[in-house]
């Protein structure tokens, strides 16, 4: 199945939040490759937090490569292909933040940067599975301590 978020994401687990959903409309991404999510309306408990708006956005954005990018040809001589060219696909959430009262709303990024060698998705589609997989589970897991070390700058 496509990257395709429709209705409301469960967020995770953070401090201060109880049960956070995020109900996300489709929005127009900044790039022909790629899909965007704007966050539309929150649930559960989360006081303080702001819809996405034009002067404080708060979207999620998927994209892959404009051109994909094949395996070449193997040395006939060697039969070693001297380099693997990298398909790379983002994950990019924005939401805008006041950083200081008075002053000029900033945005706030969070990237995850997929870099997939051409010719795995064919020869190892499930270590390529449990690589997302581990990584999602990771970054869920330590949800809490990420918005903890984000706020305090302790790991």
């Amino acid at each position: 199945m496509a990257f395709n978020l429709s209705g409301a994401v469960t967020g995770a687990t953070v401090p201060g939040f109880t049960s956070p959903t995020y109900t996300v409309t489709a929005d127009i991404a900044p790039t022909t490759s790629g899909k965007q999510w704007a966050v539309t309306a929150l649930g559960g408990t989360q006081a303080s937090v702001d819809l996405n708006s034009v002067s404080k956005p708060f979207t999620v954005t998927f994209t892959r490569p404009t051109t994909l990018r094949t395996l070449p040809q193997a040395n006939p001589i060697t039969g070693l292909v001297k380099s693997f060219p990298m398909n790379t696909y983002k994950v990019i959430t924005r939401k805008g933040v006041l950083p200081l009262a008075n002053q000029a709303n900033k945005v706030a990024r969070i990237y995850t940067v997929i870099e997939v060698p051409a010719g795995a998705d064919v020869t190892e589609p499930e270590d390529l599975k449990a690589m997302v997989s581990a990584h999602i589970g990771c970054l869920s897991n330590q949800s809490s301590g990420i918005a903890d070390t984000i706020l305090t700058g302790v790991m």
